[in-house]
């Protein structure tokens, strides 16, 4: 399959400076329909997928992947593509060690591809952007589940489509569990709640609003030109909910949240003030618990939390904030705190045996520029889009790279198949434990350093920008562990 070269060169007597376009920044998308009052919607929690056989060793599911609606908006059935017909897809709930066999059958009008974020994953089964899923057609995916316990997700990944397919509903939560967690006395059941934070625009008629090209075509990005940058939302989904509440006790909780926004990211802080205790990241648990004002997340990153709401009065209303804007966007959702219950759980100082990286194990060093070009108008890594055809690093099997990033923008940073640590980042070393991470987030003019341990499997993978957008734009590249 040859790339797009629609944005390349403009016609021979332009000028260069005809040539030279500035950089697109992430626009909004206004919404036509009514924007709906915050805090009046019940939090959904998203349904747990249902297994169609179990054995000794795997647990089977088989989904179907489909047109259907949602009401997400009063008065309203939006469109929706959804696993199982549903927005958020249901949950998967995996364990350590027990193989999960995933049958998708593509009831959709176009292809899709799917891939478990996080997860370490044969080549067959990671959701290469070309391994398509034709409409009518159906595959397995197997994933072996032989990585830590970790809040991971399901996800479309469609070449040049990611972004509106993910924006009209394919996206799900994939939990594993293990022995290690299930010894801790964190919170549970009830109490172990997940959040999939992102943004929607909406059509007057409650459809999702997205800038969208034909969805029939191929070697097009999904994307209209104009926001190639990013597109914004104006209403905050936590669920597929806009703005909800939730009721909860005066006890300890647990919020896995993700940030399943295409290109808004989200700094997470409570109203009135109050601690957030970080037990995990994009994979799994952290050494300690770090307690935090405020968390910043980007796009495709998760967070393990504690919220203790005993330090607030039964009757309290306690606001979940987005710092990084105003207004409504400026806002999350809410907690209302309406009865006293026992809470036996309680957050260890030690959580897990994470060893603290080794640079001196690093066999190879690569450098990796994430841009914009002014001259091709379009996001690229080490000055290239995206070539299926060519490969852009061979690390071999079980050994360990450090990887040098760069970027001229918010780019967060996502590789399949593998986890690593953050040696540097902007120059400052060990700002932070963040654990094993699958993303990282870069802004304008920062670098970082990271450490990347290849092991599970030979074959080829992609790195890429998890700005939907950007990476419909070419911003992705190719591994191939040999």
């Amino acid at each position: 399959m040859r790339r797009r070269d629609f944005f390349v060169a403009p016609l021979a007597a332009a000028s260069l400076a005809s040539c030279v376009r500035p950089r697109p920044e992430s626009k909004l998308l206004p919404s036509l329909a009514p924007i709906p009052q915050p805090f009046e919607i019940a939090l959904p929690i998203p349904p747990v997928a249902q297994m169609t056989r179990s054995d000794a060793v795997t647990d089977s599911y088989e989904i179907d992947v489909k047109l259907a609606t949602a009401r997400i908006l009063a008065g309203f059935d939006t469109p929706i593509f959804g696993y199982g017909g549903v927005f958020p897809a249901p949950t998967i709930a995996a364990r350590h060690g027990r193989r999960v066999s995933l049958k998708l059958r593509n009831r959709l009008p176009v292809p899709i591809v799917n891939h478990l974020h996080g997860g370490r994953t044969a080549p067959a089964s990671d959701g290469y952007p070309i391994d398509f899923i034709q409409p009518d057609t159906q595959r397995e995916y197997i994933y072996e589940n032989d990585q830590r316990a970790a809040t991971l997700w399901y996800h479309d990944h469609r070449l040049d489509f990611t972004g509106p397919q993910v924006w009209r509903g394919l996206a799900g939560f994939y939990i594993l569990r293990d022995d290690e967690e299930d010894r801790l006395p964190l919170p549970r059941g009830g109490r172990d709640i997940p959040l999939m934070i992102c943004d929607r625009s909406f059509n007057a008629d409650g459809s999702f609003q997205y800038p969208s090209i034909d969805s029939s075509l191929l070697g097009k990005p999904g994307v209209t030109e104009g926001f190639m940058g990013g597109v914004l939302g104006d209403v905050i989904l936590v669920n597929g909910a806009p703005w909800p509440k939730l009721e909860v006790a005066n006890v300890k909780y647990r919020f896995r949240i993700l940030n399943a926004a295409n290109a808004r990211r989200y700094e997470i802080a409570l109203d009135p003030p109050g601690e957030i205790v970080q037990i995990g990241s994009d994979g799994g648990l952290l050494a300690a618990p770090v307690t935090q004002g405020s968390i910043q997340i980007a796009q495709a990153e998760r967070f393990d939390v504690i919220i203790d709401f005993s330090k607030y009065p039964v009757g309290s209303r306690v606001t979940l904030l987005n710092r990084l804007d105003t207004g409504a966007m400026g806002r999350v959702m809410r907690f209302d705190i309406v009865r006293s219950e026992h809470d036996d759980t309680s957050i260890p100082s030690k959580l897990s045996d994470v060893p603290d990286p080794r640079p001196e194990d690093a066999v190879v060093t690569r450098d990796f520029d994430f841009s914009y070009s002014r001259f091709r108008h379009e996001w690229l890594i080490n000055g290239r889009p995206f070539d299926p055809n060519r490969m852009d690093a061979r690390p071999r099997l079980d050994s360990t790279e450090i990887w040098r990033l760069a970027t001229d923008f918010n780019h967060p940073l996502h590789l399949h198949l593998v986890h690593f640590r953050i040696l540097s980042h902007s120059g400052r070393p060990g700002i932070y434990d963040s654990g094993w991470k699958d993303t990282i987030d870069l802004g304008p003019g920062q670098a970082a350093s990271i450490l990347i341990p290849f092991r599970g499997y030979r074959g080829r993978y992609v790195f890429h920008c998890h700005n939907l957008e950007h990476e419909d734009m070419s911003m992705m590249a190719n591994f191939e562990v040999i």
